[in-house]
């Protein structure tokens, strides 16, 4: 393989790691209120789809809402499993990808600054929303499965901070959102052999219209926006800057008074570099915690 399809290979491997890293970032209600003392456990899959390579996630998050200075706030933990298919062909040259193990777990803390007082369930149920804006700070965790010998993998061995703002606000049945973040990357010291991968960070603006019906089920219409992040090895540039924009949408529907089931689904409808991808996804959610 001589050196212009190396660089062209390392273009194309390192799109698709970028993709899922931003694959999660149209989240629907991420600065919303809910109860003091309430707790979520989540479980899903979702299956993200590039070219011919696929990576099919089932995770299971558990989130505690809990009183921050008078205001809401919450703490999240995502654990994934993950499996990583797909055959490509490159200059006449066959590309595999298989990998399936943990991916790197995350850590999630945000806080409502403005508009979402700390609440009982009972006070909860006499809370009209009007504006809020919160902050929230994310960590992935380096302990997925990670192989230096490969070129894909569903571990990074490499941190990614998120720090992101955010407001609500409630127009009757409707909630208009409007959110920021940042994807901050360490590096990865251990790429194909004792080689070093390094990326800009990845900024991200995304808009959120929500419709509630009456038995508090939700629609959602997502719009999100990114770019950023080209990469490096050992300090030479090997893809561009991305810029991406997609559309997605979000239906939740309550079950009874503690379960929820939720549906996503999402695609690119601009890539500049190429590095579009389609994403559905399925969720349960059960609540628990005083008062409910």
């Amino acid at each position: 393989m001589d050196s212009f399809l190396k660089k062209l290979f390392c273009f194309c491997i390192l799109a698709f790691l970028s993709v899922k890293s931003n694959a999660q970032e149209i989240e629907a209600r991420a600065y919303s209120n809910a109860p003091i003392g309430i707790n979520f456990v989540t479980g899903g899959i979702a299956q993200v789809k590039s070219g011919p390579y696929k990576l099919t996630t089932e995770a299971i998050s558990l989130t505690h809402i809990l009183d921050v200075a008078g205001q809401s706030g919450r703490i999240s933990l995502v654990l994934p499993y993950s499996e990583l298919s797909g055959t490509g062909t490159l200059g006449g040259q066959a590309i595999n990808a298989s990998a399936e193990g943990l991916s790197d777990p995350m850590i999630k803390a945000s806080v409502n600054l403005y508009g979402a007082p700390a609440l009982s369930a009972s006070e909860f149920k006499n809370y009209q929303q009007d504006l809020i804006i919160g902050a929230s700070l994310a960590a992935s965790i380096p302990w997925g499965k990670y192989n230096s010998d490969q070129m894909l993998n569903v571990g990074g061995n490499r941190t990614v901070i998120q720090p992101g703002i955010g407001a609500s606000k409630a127009v009757g049945s409707w909630r208009l959102e409007l959110a920021g973040m940042a994807s901050i990357y360490t590096n990865n010291s251990n790429y194909m052999g004792n080689n070093t991968l390094s990326q800009n960070p990845v900024y991200s603006t995304e808009t959120h219209v929500i419709y509630y019906f009456p038995n508090t089920a939700w629609i959602s219409a997502d719009a999100t926006y990114f770019f950023g992040g080209q990469t490096y090895v050992n300090g030479s540039a090997v893809s561009g800057s991305q810029e991406n924009w997609r559309f997605g949408s979000t239906i939740s529907y309550p079950v009874d008074k503690r379960n929820a089931i939720r549906l996503t689904g999402s695609t690119g409808v601009y890539s500049r570099t190429d590095t579009s991808y389609n994403a559905v996804g399925i969720s349960w959610q059960y609540r628990w915690g005083a008062g409910l």
